[in-house]
């Protein structure tokens, strides 16, 4: 670990933003996946699974970082309904350090790694199905370009869960993610419930100093870090739309300071464009449905807004609050043509091609993922799209204003075509039934096969794409 570079950040915030814990002692530690390039990255590749099973299954602190697991404090929203009796319930934030290729802080958090004081009843845990679904998310998501944490390490655990959604009992694991920060709307909402403006001030200042540190200057921090944060959760939207993800439990605790997608439970790709295509079979009204996403994020950020006017003034924050459209509407063609493989044009063609697009994908009802497979580079792929198994729907007449559109887009410089992921005939997606099959084998037979196929087939096509970690 000679290159790991600790870091105690959050400690300095002070124990009125979080309570030490005690992590589970489990019966068993068995390491079921590392994320290797991760490690790589953050100096922790050398370590021997039997050391990385004592610091991410057993949770020995990481030598120079947080001596103790924080359980960290915050309230939210819950499907627009505010409770003051959350915080983290079955997982703390373990460990921190900094990423010595951007200079960056790095958080190591936990799923299912035991009870803390806001566990309120439960039992802390996580399934081990829970934790393969979200690495297959995280690992997905990342090779299509969205931001989101990393899924750093999953260690079987060794007990027997009972859940009323899945069968039971079933098997339990601890999840330790990677990602920017941890500091979420709901730790914003929690202070200005107790009307703790002074901490509420150096919450602010601590997110300017570790996350916006170019905002420093700033007359008016609060409004700067709310634009900041503002633009980064506004192009969040814009990735997961342009990925087909539904995230499907928004709630103002599962939205950070740093835009980055993460805590995922009930999530799905989109099988065909859908406005309505939710994720959770307990969102009802469809709140949070794919199409409505963007609304969504929205209404999050002006809950943040509403906490920060202590420290500032709603006619200096209202304008900071409605970049977010700006923003998004811009983003959104940016990342449509960067799945696409294509150069921008301008913002007025860009958005006439991509409502083009999406008009094409709503009456067709053809695949989503493959759609963007096929047509990786414009009019490059024109040949290969017309071989694949979508070619009726682009002979169509609904297609033609999208064919048109697209020849004016010339293709990046690294879309790589000749890359071996390209002369498949469908694109690697991880739809709901998907997800179930490779799960199915290790419920019935511990056999690991199709999950590392999976991850194998994202790797390769994360290469395909480019993405570095």
């Amino acid at each position: 670990m000679t290159r790991f570079a600790p870091s105690k950040a959050h400690a300095e915030l002070g124990d009125a933003f979080f309570d030490a814990v005690a992590p589970a002692d489990f019966p068993q530690t068995i390491l079921r996946h590392r994320d290797q390039r991760w490690a790589k990255r953050v100096g922790l590749d050398d370590l021997s699974d039997a050391q990385w099973l004592k610091h991410f299954g057993r949770f020995a602190p990481l030598p120079g970082s947080l001596e103790t697991p924080l359980a960290l404090r915050y309230h939210g929203h819950q499907f627009r309904s505010y409770n003051p009796e959350l915080g983290d319930g079955r997982g703390f934030l373990f460990a921190q350090c900094v990423d010595p290729a951007d200079g960056r802080l790095l958080d190591f958090g936990t799923k299912g790694s035991g009870k803390t004081p806001w566990s309120r009843g439960g039992d802390g845990r996580l399934t081990l199905k829970g934790g393969v679904r979200e690495v297959l998310a995280t690992e997905m998501l990342e090779a299509l370009g969205v931001y989101t944490s990393k899924s750093f390490s999953l260690v079987e655990t060794g007990e027997q869960l009972y859940r009323g959604d899945e069968p039971s009992p079933t098997r339990s694991s601890v999840l330790t993610r990677l990602s920017h920060s941890h500091i979420r709307i709901g730790t914003f909402q929690r202070l200005a419930y107790l009307e703790d403006n002074a901490n509420l001030g150096r919450l602010v200042d601590h997110c300017v100093a570790h996350y916006y540190p170019a905002l420093s200057g700033a007359e008016d921090k609060a409004v700067a870090l709310l634009e900041a944060v503002v633009a980064k959760v506004a192009r969040l939207g814009a990735q997961w739309i342009a990925a087909g993800f539904v995230h499907g439990v928004l709630n103002t605790d599962n939205i950070n300071i740093t835009g980055e997608s993460f805590d995922y439970g009930p999530w799905r790709f989109l099988p065909a464009y859908d406005p309505a295509f939710t994720a959770a079979y307990f969102d009802e009204t469809g709140l949070y449905a794919f199409g409505r996403q963007p609304d969504t994020l929205a209404w999050n950020l002006t809950r943040l807004a509403e906490c920060l006017v202590p420290l500032s003034s709603i006619e200096k924050l209202e304008p900071a609050l409605n970049t977010v459209w700006p923003v998004f509407r811009e983003e959104l063609p940016r990342q449509i043509l960067h799945r696409l493989g294509l150069q921008p044009r301008d913002v007025e063609q860009d958005g006439a091609f991509v409502t083009a697009l999406f008009g094409f994908l709503a009456e067709s009802k053809a695949p989503y993922d493959q759609f963007f497979f096929d047509w990786r580079g414009g009019v490059l792929s024109a040949a290969r799209a017309a071989k694949g198994p979508s070619a009726d729907h682009y002979a169509s007449r609904a297609f033609r204003p999208v064919a048109d559109l697209m020849e004016a887009y010339g293709p990046k410089g690294d879309v790589s075509l000749d890359h071996a992921y390209f002369a498949r005939e469908k694109p690697r997606t991880m739809l709901i039934d998907e997800v179930e099959a490779i799960w199915a084998p290790i419920a019935e037979a511990d056999d690991w096969s199709l999950f590392e196929n999976a991850l194998s087939e994202i790797a390769q096509m994360r290469d395909a794409y480019g993405i570095k970690p």
